[in-house]
């Protein structure tokens, strides 16, 4: 017999990203050139590939820690010394099976039905449909651009805290934005959490996209070991990681037999070869992340140069991360658009509507590809927009 309340009904009517929308169109388009997705053109460093290959041949290929290998979380914790001149406690430091799975357990830890997160928007659209499959309610507050840079209104952001609320999430740098929030409204926001008991949850995957490619200021440089911060890292973005799925949390002493658990109950853990070729990742690759932020930056002064150029087009110029974040004038339908884009040239653009308040009238590009492949998507666009 079915029912009809069989399935959850927030989770029956969960929407499919409007990303993976035009992202399935494209599997029938002839000489793509995909740009909409955040990943860049480049494979993962022959180096990293060749570790997880010895690690499987070394037999790392069964269960183990469920919070990562000690050898993985001693080089995270060094890693993130170097960068921040921390001294981080080794039991702030959980592997997780992405990025995105560090975000999901912790909400699974600190959010229930008809509790509220608020979400600094246009974000990644996972973090807003997460809270939603765990039964919260979402609310966005928008970046405004001013056309030099995107901006946060922190007493709009304070303006919907209530009783409900449990969690402040931000990203910075930004997905897709670029944006990086300041140091002192960084603090300020902090203040906030602090005073109210609330979790604050950062962001910080795209810490090394910068045109150096070192680090970015980090709300680590801010806090003490037991305020309820979350921060988000992955391998992803800055190791060219995407597929390999591998990302840590760090979080106060006290969270860590909690997120243990989860972990137990979820993954029990993260597969150890994976955190095998990480660690070497993080000891041998610092040369390499400055060539893919070099390289990005030569994709991000491309943009400027030619976007800069088409006369429909209005760019705010992104602080850090690999995405433009750009506005076409006369557009109401950024899905449509992107779906009109893709039909009539091939060029794969994200629509802005994806990420949620504020991202209408957008569309997000990444620029981590080659000066080649720029140029090419810039010449069949050039007939659209100019």
């Amino acid at each position: 017999m079915n029912r009809s309340d069989a399935i959850k009904p927030h989770i029956a009517t969960l929407q499919t990203s409007r990303i993976q929308e035009v992202f399935t169109l494209g599997f029938s388009v002839k000489n793509l050139i995909p740009l909409w997705v955040g990943e860049s053109d480049l494979a993962t460093p022959e180096f990293i590939c060749k570790a997880a290959t010895a690690a499987m041949a070394a037999g790392e290929t069964r269960y183990t820690h469920k919070q990562g290998i000690p050898s993985l979380r001693a080089s995270l914790k060094q890693y993130t010394d170097n960068l921040y001149k921390t001294d981080l406690d080794l039991e702030r430091i959980t592997v997780t099976s992405s990025g995105m799975q560090s975000i999901m357990l912790s909400l699974q830890a600190i959010l229930g039905p008809g509790d509220n997160a608020i979400v600094v928007t246009p974000v990644w659209p996972n973090i807003c449909q997460a809270v939603r499959i765990l039964g919260g309610e979402v609310r966005e507050v928008a970046l405004v651009p001013d056309g030099r840079r995107f901006n946060l209104d922190l007493d709009e952001l304070v303006a919907q805290i209530d009783e409900k609320t449990r969690v402040i999430f931000y990203c910075s740098p930004s997905n897709p934005t670029g944006w990086l929030i300041p140091d002192q409204q960084r603090r300020d926001l902090l203040a906030v959490c602090r005073k109210r008991g609330i979790w604050l949850m950062a962001d910080e995957v795209y810490h090394r996209i910068v045109r150096d490619g070192g680090p970015t200021s980090s709300i680590l440089k801010d806090i003490e070991p037991e305020d309820q911060v979350l921060v988000i890292h992955s391998f992803s973005k800055a190791w060219i990681m995407t597929g390999w799925r591998l990302g840590w949390l760090i979080h106060p002493p006290s969270f860590a037999p909690i997120i243990g658990r989860i972990i137990e109950f979820n993954t029990s853990g993260a597969p150890p070869f994976i955190q095998h070729a990480a660690r070497v990742a993080l000891g041998e690759g610092e040369p390499f992340i400055k060539e893919f932020a070099a390289y990005c930056e030569t994709g991000r002064q491309i943009v400027l140069q030619r976007l800069g150029g088409f006369p429909r087009v209005r760019l705010t110029p992104p602080e850090a991360g690999f995405y433009t974040f750009l506005a076409v004038d006369g557009m109401t339908d950024s899905l449509a658009e992107a779906k009109n884009i893709l039909a009539k040239t091939g060029v794969g653009l994200a629509p802005g509507s994806a990420f949620g308040k504020g991202g209408e009238g957008h569309l997000r590009l990444t620029f981590a590809n080659s000066p080649a492949r720029l140029a090419e998507a810039f010449d069949r666009l050039e007939g659209l927009w100019c």
